[in-house]
């Protein structure tokens, strides 16, 4: 019997008496090492891909115009809106014209009057002509009579005298109808003018395209000059890009250029269809304008990047996939006696799926093609890929 005072506790003597029964405890299994993980690697090799540099720049129509007027007035009524449509001809804003009416029917009435007079400008020179002729009729008669000593020196002296004032009568007839005619031309010249002025009160497309922006709106006194729409022509874009003033002797006019542009998904191929060689001074840049193929998703203002072809260049290149991103630290996992090793590594270009590789990486290193959830230092079993 054992008693609560005991010496010994009661745990001990429960082990003396399982250590009295003669069996022995199990040993405790080896801790066996984790199964390798299967992965894909891929050998880092040196290739060669084609050098090229980039510059950004901005989508622009080939043709594109600001619409204004030349006139003073009040904007009476605008037509269309921004993202419209229009054709060649199509009125797009009206100016008011009461004034310009006022001075097209004031240059009608000054040629109306000019042309009035015409009729009498013809009749003075034709009283004109027909004096000097009948002037010169009588002094013939008089030299036959002078010469016959029928009419005495001063009776033919007057006869000369009167041929001579007919002639200046016609001379000063058909003076006053040239200054006439003068007169009426300018006069047709002002009803011109007046209608052309007119006509800028009415503004039309120049051209069919896209109404990219409306600055005015009804009521507004428009100037000469003032900016009323902007409108672009309706066909082909470009790409106007800065180009580094150290790379002009690389960049040749038909050129093939690789684009990118934020709002489209696939690279379009464009040419080099005109280089301004002016070297910005504030920029030291060069001006390109690169020929876009036909996209529906094209616009004017578009940010894009030209990739310009240098000739070739041998990097280490890996697939894109094998990069694991950690914050702003680049990794990849290579194969190392059957474990994963991390190695931080810097980046360059991408090309078809592939990226370069310009520091932390050897030639000839295994690296896992998609790394998944491995983790540095994991068991890995490599298979060719």
């Amino acid at each position: 019997m054992f008693y609560s005072n005991a010496r010994y506790p009661l745990s001990l003597l429960v082990f003396g008496l399982l250590a009295s029964c003669g069996s022995k405890a199990p040993a405790p299994k080896p801790i066996s090492e984790a199964t390798p993980v299967r992965v894909a690697a891929i050998k880092a090799g040196a290739v060669s891909w084609p050098d090229s540099f980039e510059a950004t720049g901005t989508v622009r129509a080939r043709t594109s115009t600001t619409i204004s007027t030349r006139v003073i007035g009040y904007v009476r009524q605008v037509y269309v809106n921004a993202g419209d449509r229009v054709h060649s001809g199509q009125t797009l804003v009206t100016i008011d014209s009461r004034e310009l009416d006022a001075g097209q029917k004031q240059a009608q009435a000054a040629l109306s009057e000019a042309g009035s007079g015409e009729p009498e400008a013809e009749a003075a020179v034709a009283s004109a002509r027909a004096q000097l002729e009948l002037a010169q009729t009588t002094l013939r008669r008089m030299k036959d009579l002078l010469d016959k000593r029928s009419v005495s020196q001063q009776e033919y002296d007057q006869a000369a005298a009167r041929s001579k004032v007919a002639e200046s009568g016609l001379a000063i007839a058909q003076a006053r109808q040239k200054q006439l005619a003068e007169k009426i031309r300018q006069a047709e010249q002002g009803l011109a003018q007046a209608s052309v002025m007119k006509g800028y009160a009415e503004l039309q497309a120049p051209f069919a395209g896209l109404v990219t922006e409306r600055r005015v709106e009804a009521g507004v006194l428009a100037t000469p000059g003032m900016p009323l729409l902007e409108i672009e022509k309706a066909g082909p874009y470009r790409l106007e890009a800065a180009v580094e003033e150290s790379r002009l002797n690389a960049v040749k006019p038909g050129a093939a250029v690789r684009v990118h542009l934020e709002a489209i998904s696939t690279a379009l191929d464009g040419r080099v269809g005109e280089i301004v060689p002016a070297v910005d001074p504030a920029s030291r840049a060069f001006t390109v304008k690169i020929d876009l193929p036909g996209h529906s998703a094209l616009r004017s203002g578009l940010f894009g990047r030209a990739e310009f072809r240098a000739g070739e260049r041998t990097v280490l290149s890996i697939p894109r996939t094998a990069i694991r991103t950690q914050g702003q630290v680049q990794l990849v996992l290579v194969a190392d006696g059957g474990y994963a090793r991390s190695r931080m590594v810097t980046t360059g270009s991408t090309r078809e799926g592939n990226i370069e590789i310009l520091s932390g990486l050897q030639s000839a290193e295994m690296v896992i093609a998609q790394p998944g959830n491995v983790v540095d230092g994991a068991r890995i079993e490599v298979t060719a890929q």
